[in-house]
């Protein structure tokens, strides 16, 4: 999400950018009468490998001590309350999904989990993430789209529109990976537990995206990211994150998504990667390589 981070919650015009990483879920019926579930992150090493009985998920419930499988069962629930044919009689699975980035970047590693389940077991993709890992949906518009999108919140009915964002400038932006994991839930409920009155905020920020989709000249493209980070920063009371990390960037830094971790976007004329680098951030994509 490159803008409305935290506004779109509350009717904000996103950009959101559907990345070249994503995930694959492939299902094999056998008649076990039970999910045999394997989980693969990018370099093909298991992160989930678990063996899933149909009362464990019609009850939601499980002696299960691990929180990757236990919550995998709660997604399966929510599923199955949408569609109990899944776990007909005689019925049984051999799932696998596979990473094609690093689990821990935060790529959206639990939105392309909710989407690929939802269309394996056709149902709305939206419902099942209200009722699991909550969030505006915009990562799941994201999972289904190939292009830049506009995604907001009409009410609560999601809206996605294809965005036409093609920067002449994409050359100069780079993804730096902050060597951590945020929690999007976490933030989300950070965010509401300080919610006051936002409603400019909500106002400016979509006309930042506007703006921003409009926007030929790099300067103006920074100005303008600048001047969000600065909205953002008064609404979560919390500090951008150059000023807290790179203060000594030549250039701008943008958080993306939920603020404290994951990928920051970077902006400069000169490659950044040696500065980020110095800095103890190995992982610098560049636009192209990173963004549909």
């Amino acid at each position: 999400m490159l803008t409305s981070e935290y506004t779109v919650l509350n009717g904000a015009r996103a950009l959101a950018l559907p990345t070249l990483f994503g995930q694959s879920l492939t299902v094999e019926v056998n008649q076990s009468e039970k999910i045999l579930w394997k989980s693969f992150d990018a370099d093909r090493s298991i992160w989930i490998d678990v063996e899933i009985f149909p009362f464990e998920i019609i009850d939601n419930s499980s002696l299960k001590q691990n929180p990757l499988e236990i919550t995998l069962i709660n997604i399966l629930h929510e599923a199955y309350k949408l569609n109990p044919n899944f776990l007909a009689k005689n019925k049984g699975y051999k799932i696998e999904t596979l990473l094609t980035f690093p689990k821990l970047w935060g790529l959206g590693t639990s939105s392309t989990l909710i989407n690929n389940i939802a269309q394996w077991l056709e149902i709305n993709p939206y419902q099942l993430l209200k009722t699991t890992f909550s969030g505006s949906g915009y990562d799941i518009a994201c999972a289904s789209n190939i292009t830049p999108i506009l995604f907001w919140l009409k009410g609560q009915k999601p809206i996605v529109e294809k965005a036409n964002f093609y920067p002449p400038f994409s050359e100069y932006l780079y993804f730096v990976y902050l060597n951590k994991k945020q929690n999007s839930k976490s933030a989300i409920a950070n965010f509401y537990s300080k919610q006051q009155d936002i409603t400019q905020a909500v106002q400016k920020t979509d006309k930042i995206t506007s703006q921003i989709l409009h926007a030929q000249q790099l300067e103006d493209f920074i100005t303008l990211l600048e001047e969000h980070e600065t909205i953002i920063s008064n609404l979560l009371e919390i500090l951008p994150v150059k000023q807290t990390l790179f203060r000594d960037f030549k250039g701008t830094v943008k958080s993306l998504g939920a603020w404290g971790g994951d990928f920051v976007l970077a902006v400069s004329e000169e490659n950044p990667t040696g500065y980020f680098k110095e800095k103890g951030y190995e992982t610098v994509i560049p636009y192209k390589k990173m963004i549909r």
